[in-house]
C-alpha cells in the first residue's frame, strides 16, 4: 500500500474534469481546476437521445446533502437496550456529531431518546430535513409524509424486497413507483449503515471513494485507512431502488478529492446508466475499480438471489467495462492494492519496468510473472549497465531485472544503485520484491527506496513477502512512506501496476463515443424496416437485402424458383456458382446438405437445383427459392453479428467465422456506441488475429473494410432496435488488403 501522509504528500495533479451536462462550471481549488464542489442538479440536461432512443447524457446527482447533511431525521428512533433500532440510532448520533448536523428523531411511542426530544411523527419536525433514515420494517408508508415535507434524501435498512422472490420483488416495485412520485432520492432497501461510518480525518492526499452493493464486501478497502490510505466516502447501494450505482459513480467522479472509485457489483441496474456514469469517469480522468460477480453461472445465480436483480451476461459486462477503461479485478485483496495505487501514483513518465533484487531467483521469478501479465521490462543499455557495475559485481546481472547480490548496507552505495536505475528515461515504474526480511540489508533496503522515492516523480513499487508483517522496515518505514506502493504478493503488485499503466494510456487518448453516436436515423432504416417481419427469421435473400440497405457488400446473386431460370442467373452471375436453398426457416444450410459450391456448366447448376429441391422437401423444409451467388475467392473467414443483452441492449459481435465457429469461440463483444478506434480494438483482443495480418504467405486482410463493415452492423443494430434480435453474418469473407470483405451468408430474426 501507499502508506500515510500527513502533510509529507503533495496531491498530484489531475487534468481539468470534464464539466459534462448536468455539472456546475469549473473553479480554482489550490490551484487547480476543479469542478464546482456541489456536482450538478437533477434537471438541468436536456433530452438527448441516440437514434435507438438511449440517453447519450445523465445528470449527475446532487449527493452532498446526503454524505455531509445539515439535518437529519430518524425514523423508528430508539434506546430500549436489546432493540437493533438503539445501536443504530445511537451511531446514528455520533455520526450527525462528527458530520455537524442536527439529528431529529422520530418515534410516536416515546418523549425523548438518549436524551433528545422525540417527534411523534415527520410532519411534527421542527424544521426541513435532508436526509430520513428509516428504522422501519415497511418503510412504504413513510416515503409519502416524507414527501409532504420535502425531505431530500431517505435510506431504508428493511430487507425482505426483490433478494426474497417474486413477491418481495412486486414489493419493491411497489416502493420505487412510490419513490419516483415523491421526488426525494432513497438508498436502499437491504442496505446499512456503511455510509455513516467513522472516516479518518488527519490523512491528506486524493482519497478512495468506495460503492458496494454488499456491506462487508467493502471492509477490505475502508481499512486501508489503517494504513494511511484516505477513504472519502462509502455508498452501500443494497437493493438499489432508486439510487444506483451509476448515480455514486458519476458523483464520485466529479468530486475534486477522490482519486479512485472502488466497487463491489452484483448487478447492475441499468447498462446505458452505469455506461454513462463510466464514461464521465473517463473523460475526468478518474480510474474505476470493480470486482463485479457473475462470470460463472454458480456467481451469477447467487448474485441474483443475494441483490435481486440481473447479472447481465458476463462477457458483455467484461467488454462494456473494458471499453470504457473500467478496471475489473476478481478479488477483494486486488481492489484495494490496485485502487489504493491508482488514487495516489502519479502520471507515468514511461512505461519501462525496471526489477531490483537482492536475489537473481527473486528478480528472474517476479520477471517472469511480470513479463506474462504483459509488462513491458526493457533492456538497460550497455552505458547504464556499466554505470550499475561501478557497485554492483561484474558478474550479476544488470540487464533488468537487477541483481545487486545483497544491497549494500553500509554505505551510499544502495542509494546510487536505485537512483541510477529511476534516471534511466525508458523507465517509469520501479519493482523491488523482497520475499522476506534479512536485517538489516532489508532495513537498509526499504530506507534507501523510500528515500529515492521521495527525489523522483516515477513510480517506486515494494513487495513485502512476509508473511509476519510485523517488521518496522514494513510496518514504519514503507508503510510510513507516502511516495512508496507496498504490497504483499507479487500478484498483486503486478496486477496494480498493470492497471495503472493501461488506466492513463487509456484516459490519454480516450474520446467519449457518446459524443459522436448517431441522433438521427439515416435513409438505410427506411430501407431495412420495409424488411422486417415480425415475429419471424428472415430468409438468407431477405437477410442480405436487409445488408445491402446498409452499404455491406454481399456476392452478385439471383433468386430462382426453376430450374431454367437457375441457369440463366449462373450466366449472369458469371461461373463458377454457388447454390443455396433460401427459406425463412432455414439456419444451417450445409448440415442438411442445401449448399452446392464450385458450379461450372448449366448441366450441373440444373442438377443442383432438383438436389437442392428434392433435399427440402424430404426435410420438409419450405423454401422461398434457390439462390444463384457469384463465387468468391477465399479469405479470411470471419463472424459479425448483433444480440440483444438485457442490459445493455443490442450488442456486435466480432470473431473467427465459418464452420467452426462455435468450437473456436474466438469472438469479442461491443457495446454501443463505439467508434472507430474501439472497433479495431475488438480486433486486437482476438486470439487469432494474427490471420488477419497474414500467414503462412497468405496476404494481409482488408481491415479497414472489417472494420467498416462491424460499425455498419452497429448502425443497424441501433437504428432498428428491438425490431432486429438477432443477426448472424457468417462467413464475412475478408479479402485482401484493398480488395473488401463480403458477407456470404446471413441470418436475421424479427422479435
Amino acid at each position: 500500500m501507499l502508506g500515510s501522509t500527513h502533510g509529507t504528500l503533495t496531491t498530484h495533479s489531475r487534468p481539468a474534469r470534464v464539466v459534462a451536462c448536468g455539472e456546475q462550471p469549473p473553479h480554482t481549488v489550490h490551484g487547480m481546476s476543479e469542478p464546482h464542489r456541489g456536482g450538478g442538479g437533477q434537471g438541468a440536461c436536456p433530452v438527448d437521445r441516440d437514434v435507438s432512443g438511449r440517453p447519450l447524457h445523465a445528470p449527475v446527482p446532487d449527493l452532498d446533502r446526503f454524505f455531509r447533511p445539515e439535518s437529519v431525521a430518524v425514523i423508528g428512533a430508539s434506546d430500549s437496550e436489546g432493540r437493533p433500532n438503539t445501536g443504530i440510532t445511537r451511531q446514528l448520533i455520533a455520526w450527525a456529531e462528527r458530520v455537524g448536523a442536527r439529528l431529529h428523531p422520530v418515534n410516536p411511542g416515546r418523549a425523548q431518546v438518549f436524551g433528545q426530544p422525540c417527534h411523534a411523527s415527520v410532519a411534527d419536525l421542527p424544521e426541513p430535513v435532508d436526509l430520513a433514515v428509516l428504522l422501519v420494517g415497511d418503510p412504504l408508508p413513510v416515503i409519502e409524509q416524507l414527501a409532504e415535507a420535502k425531505v431530500k434524501f431517505a435510506v431504508a435498512f428493511a430487507s425482505g424486497f426483490a433478494e426474497t422472490g417474486e413477491r418481495g420483488a412486486a414489493a419493491q416495485e411497489r416502493l420505487a413507483e412510490a419513490v419516483a412520485r415523491s421526488g426525494l432520492r432513497l438508498l436502499g432497501p437491504n442496505t446499512n449503515l456503511n455510509a455513516f461510518e467513522r472516516f479518518r480525518t488527519d490523512l491528506d492526499g486524493p482519497a478512495i471513494a468506495l460503492i458496494t452493493q454488499s456491506g462487508h464486501q467493502g471492509r477490505p478497502v475502508f481499512s486501508l485507512q489503517e494504513l494511511g490510505i484516505r477513504l472519502s466516502h462509502w455508498a452501500p447501494t443494497g437493493n438499489e431502488a432508486d439510487l444506483e450505482t451509476a448515480d455514486f459513480l458519476s458523483y464520485f467522479a466529479t468530486r475534486p478529492e477522490v482519486g479512485a472509485i472502488a466497487a463491489y457489483v452484483e448487478g447492475l441496474k441499468d447498462g446505458r446508466s452505469f455506461l454513462l456514469a463510466a464514461d464521465r469517469a473517463a473523460r475526468n480522468k478518474v480510474p474505476v475499480v470493480a470486482v463485479k460477480v457473475g462470470r460463472t453461472e454458480t456467481g451469477a445465480r447467487t448474485a441474483a438471489s443475494h441483490t435481486g436483480k440481473l447479472t447481465g451476461a458476463d462477457e458483455v459486462v467484461d467488454a462494456a467495462m473494458r471499453q470504457f477503461g473500467v478496471i475489473r479485478v476478481d478479488g477483494l485483496d486486488e481492489l484495494q492494492d490496485t485502487a489504493a495505487l491508482l488514487a495516489r501514483a502519479r502520471k507515468p513518465t514511461a512505461e519501462g519496468v525496471a526489477v531490483y533484487s537482492i536475489s537473481g531467483g527473486t528478480g528472474a521469478h517476479f520477471s517472469d510473472l511480470a513479463t506474462a501479465a504483459g509488462l513491458r521490462l526493457p533492456t538497460l543499455g550497455p552505458a547504464k549497465q556499466a554505470e550499475l557495475h561501478q557497485w554492483i559485481p561484474e558478474y550479476l546481472h544488470v540487464a533488468n531485472p537487477v541483481d545487486n547480490g545483497g544491497h549494500p548496507v553500509g554505505d551510499w552505495r544502495g542509494r546510487k544503485i536505485l537512483d541510477a536505475i529511476l534516471a534511466d528515461p525508458a523507465i517509469g515504474v520501479l519493482i523491488c520484491p523482497i520475499t522476506g526480511p534479512f536485517p538489516p540489508m532489508s532495513d537498509k533496503l526499504a530506507q534507501d527506496l523510500v528515500d529515492a522515492a521521495e527525489q523522483t516523480d516515477k513510480l517506486v513499487c515494494v513487495v513485502w513477502g512476509s508473511p509476519v508483517g510485523t517488521e518496522d522496515a514494513y510496518r514504519r518505514t514503507l508503510l510510513g512512506s507516502s511516495r512508496v506502493a507496498t504490497f504483499r504478493t507479487f500478484a498483486n503488485c503486478i496486477t496494480a501496476v498493470r492497471a495503472y499503466l493501461d488506466h492513463h494510456r487509456f484516459v490519454d487518448g480516450y474520446r467519449s463515443p457518446f459524443d459522436d453516436a448517431p441522433r438521427v436515423l439515416s435513409p438505410s432504416a427506411r430501407k431495412a424496416q420495409a424488411l422486417m417481419r415480425p415475429g419471424q427469421q428472415l430468409s438468407e435473400h431477405a437477410a442480405k437485402q436487409l445488408l445491402r440497405a446498409y452499404g455491406i457488400r454481399v456476392p452478385r446473386e439471383q433468386l430462382v424458383t426453376s430450374a431454367a431460370a437457375a441457369v440463366r442467373a449462373a450466366s449472369l452471375v458469371g461461373y463458377p456458382v454457388v447454390m443455396k436453398a433460401s427459406g425463412p426457416q432455414l439456419a444451417h444450410k450445409t448440415e442438411l446438405g442445401l449448399v452446392k459450391v464450385q458450379l461450372t456448366s448449366a448441366s450441373q447448376v440444373r442438377d443442383a437445383y432438383r438436389e437442392l429441391t428434392d433435399i427440402a422437401r424430404y426435410e420438409d423444409v419450405p423454401l422461398d427459392g434457390v439462390l444463384v451467388c457469384q463465387m468468391i475467392e477465399r479469405g479470411v473467414e470471419m463472424v459479425v453479428g448483433v444480440t440483444r443483452d438485457s442490459l445493455f441492449g443490442p450488442t456486435v459481435t466480432v470473431g473467427l467465422g465459418g464452420v467452426l465457429v462455435e468450437v473456436l469461440r474466438d469472438v469479442v463483444v461491443g457495446v454501443p456506441p463505439f467508434g472507430e478506434d474501439q472497433a479495431r480494438a475488438m480486433l486486437d483482443e482476438l486470439r487469432g488475429r494474427a490471420l488477419l495480418d497474414g500467414v503462412r504467405g497468405a496476404p494481409p486482410a482488408d481491415l479497414d473494410a472489417l472494420v467498416e463493415t462491424v460499425l455498419r452492423v452497429q448502425r443497424m443494430a441501433l437504428e432498428l432496435g428491438d425490431d432486429l434480435a438477432e443477426l448472424d453474418i457468417n462467413p464475412l469473407v475478408v479479402l485482401p488488403r484493398g480488395q473488401g470483405a463480403v458477407a456470404l451468408d446471413a441470418l436475421a430474426v424479427c422479435p
